[in-house]
């Protein structure tokens, strides 16, 4: 495995964002004066993944007003993304845990301290007034962006009207917490608040950062925080013929740092037979459950015991 894939994405300079106008660094609110939906994009959940912050950035340069509702636009992990590295990228993923395994009540409110929780405490408040939410990551390894809809079917039917991208994603959530996009009413099936998180390529690809900046402006008109006549013209890809849906059906968790893949696999491949070998961590083996399973982003890249390592899934459209 190489140290890392090629850094073609030049990360954006945010400090002119610092001072933003909610009274918490790095975070800009707009209220359009007409009543509609509380929108939100949130960027940096990673400070590896810089795609979407250059999409925030394209967004806040193109002086973006919301028509109708309020727009919320968050740089999240900021202090891990100021230590961005170009010898050593994935150091600045975080500081000290993972910001998006932080969302539930019981550690978000309980006493546990972290930077990535500090940061989570500052930013919950716009997170639970959002009506909609967008948040934007990129992956280890090169792959066809993937639409992250949790296990909400709402969210599914979002990421159908965005219309991008191809694969969408219904999963059974991380062992090792909570996301951001599953907290609170985005996980409730009785609700109606909303949340997808878009993985748009490998972390440093330069077509990730249209994957994102396409997405957001696909996002925002169809949540009516922006008109469709103001976002078609700034649309820079086109959508995919048809989307299809995987759903996850069980994580593949490393117990050790003995975890390796049978082969090297990058992500979205379908192994067609029942019973292959996927993984092994010492004497404990994974197989296909199924024909035809999709492995959903394998990596060893952040091999710790305890990290999801791939997800084993099927297409069902």
């Amino acid at each position: 495995m190489p140290e890392h894939h090629p850094i073609e994405l030049s990360p954006p300079d945010i400090a002119p964002y610092r001072h933003g106008n909610t009274g918490i660094e790095y975070v800009h609110a707009f209220d359009s004066g007409t009543p509609g939906p509380a929108v939100m994009l949130q960027a940096l959940t990673h400070g590896n993944e810089f795609c979407g912050a250059l999409a925030l950035d394209y967004l806040l340069r193109e002086r973006i007003v919301p028509r109708r509702g309020k727009l919320t636009l968050a740089f999240a992990n900021v202090a891990a993304y100021a230590r961005f590295d170009f010898d050593d990228p994935d150091r600045s993923r975080y500081i000290d845990e993972d910001y998006n395994r932080v969302w539930a009540d019981e550690v978000l409110l309980g006493p546990r301290d972290s930077a990535e929780l500090r940061r989570a405490r500052e930013l919950r408040p716009f997170v639970d007034a959002a009506d909609w939410l967008l948040d934007l990551h990129s992956m280890h390894e090169p792959c066809r962006p993937i639409m992250v809809c949790a296990k909400s079917e709402r969210s599914v039917a979002l990421a159908r009207r965005i219309g991008t991208p191809a694969d969408l994603l219904l999963d059974t959530g991380h062992p090792a917490g909570l996301r951001m996009i599953e907290r609170g009413a985005f996980g409730d099936p009785r609700g109606s608040r909303t949340a997808v998180l878009i993985e748009c390529g490998q972390h440093w690809e330069r077509g990730a950062a249209d994957v994102a900046i396409d997405t957001a402006l696909r996002f925002l008109a169809v949540t009516g925080a922006v008109e469709q006549s103001w976002a078609k013209p700034r649309l820079r890809l086109a959508p995919p013929s048809r989307q299809r849906l995987i759903r996850v059906t069980e994580p593949v968790v490393a117990k050790t740092m003995g975890f390796r893949f049978a082969a090297q696999f990058r992500g979205l491949e379908i192994v067609r037979n029942k019973g292959t070998v996927v993984a092994q961590d010492g004497d404990a083996v994974w197989r296909t459950p199924y024909d035809d399973c999709v492995l959903v982003m394998p990596s060893l890249r952040q091999l710790r015991p305890g990290t999801t390592m791939v997800r084993l899934g099927r297409y069902v459209d």
